[in-house]
C-alpha cells in the first residue's frame, strides 16, 4: 500500500495484519481521487487548502492522500489500538504530524470539531450500517461544512441514502461501492460568492 500522487507520491504505508482493518486498496483509491480531481461536480479545489477528516481512519491512507495532493490539513477518527499504532506510524512516515490530528475515539460518538470540514471519508467496516449513524453524528458535533463533500466506501450490495445530502455519484469497485455525496444547506466551502 502506498500514497499514489503528490508530495508523498511512492511512500509506503503499514497496514496491520487480520481482518479487523481493511484498507481501501490503492487501485481503488486512485480511482476515488481520480474522480475527486476530475469531477464536475469535485476539482482540485475541493482537496488543495481544505480541510479533511478521514473517519473510521485504519491506516490513514486516505486523509494521508488528500494531504500529500495538498489539503490543509487532516483529522483522523479511529477506536482500534493496533490502527491507531499504525496510523500514528504512517502520519510520522509522511512527516504530517503538524497538519494531522488523531482522535481515538468512535466515529459514531465523536467529540466537538474544532473546525468543520470541507470533504470527509467514511470507510467503515462493511454491513453494520455505521455511515447513516456517523454522518448524523458527525453533523451534529459540526464536523462536516455546509456544502462538503462526504465520500463513504461500502459493500457493493449496500444501498445509501443520507438526509440532507445529495448524492452526486456512484462507483462500483469490485467488492466495494463509492458512494458520493454533498451536503445541502449552504455553498460549498471554496465556492466563490455569488457576483465574486
Amino acid at each position: 500500500m502506498r500514497i499514489i500522487a503528490g508530495r508523498h507520491r511512492g511512500r509506503p504505508l503499514q497496514a496491520p495484519a487480520g481482518a479487523a482493518t481493511r484498507p481501501t486498496a490503492d487501485r481503488v483509491r486512485q480511482a476515488l481521487f481520480d474522480m475527486l480531481w476530475h469531477a464536475p461536480w469535485a476539482g482540485r479545489g475541493r482537496i488543495e487548502g481544505v480541510a479533511v477528516l478521514d473517519a473510521f481512519a485504519g491506516t490513514g491512507a486516505l486523509g494521508l492522500e488528500a494531504l500529500s495532493r495538498g489539503a490543509a490539513s487532516a483529522s483522523f477518527i479511529e477506536q482500534d489500538r493496533t490502527a491507531l499504532a499504525i496510523l500514528r506510524a504512517n502520519i510520522a512516515a509522511c512527516r504530517e504530524e503538524g497538519a494531522a490530528r488523531v482522535i481515538a475515539g468512535d466515529a459514531t460518538r465523536p467529540p466537538r470539531a474544532g473546525a468543520a470540514c470541507g470533504l470527509v471519508f467514511l470507510d467503515p467496516p462493511y454491513g453494520k450500517d455505521l455511515v447513516p449513524k456517523a454522518v448524523a453524528a458527525l453533523a451534529a458535533a459540526g464536523w462536516i461544512a455546509p456544502g462538503a463533500l462526504l465520500i463513504a466506501e461500502t459493500g457493493r450490495e449496500e444501498s445509501l441514502e443520507l438526509e440532507g445530502f445529495e448524492k452526486t455519484h456512484l462507483r462500483e469497485h469490485g467488492a466495494a461501492a463509492l458512494h458520493c455525496f454533498r451536503r445541502q444547506g449552504g455553498a460549498a466551502p471554496l465556492d466563490p460568492p455569488p457576483g465574486g
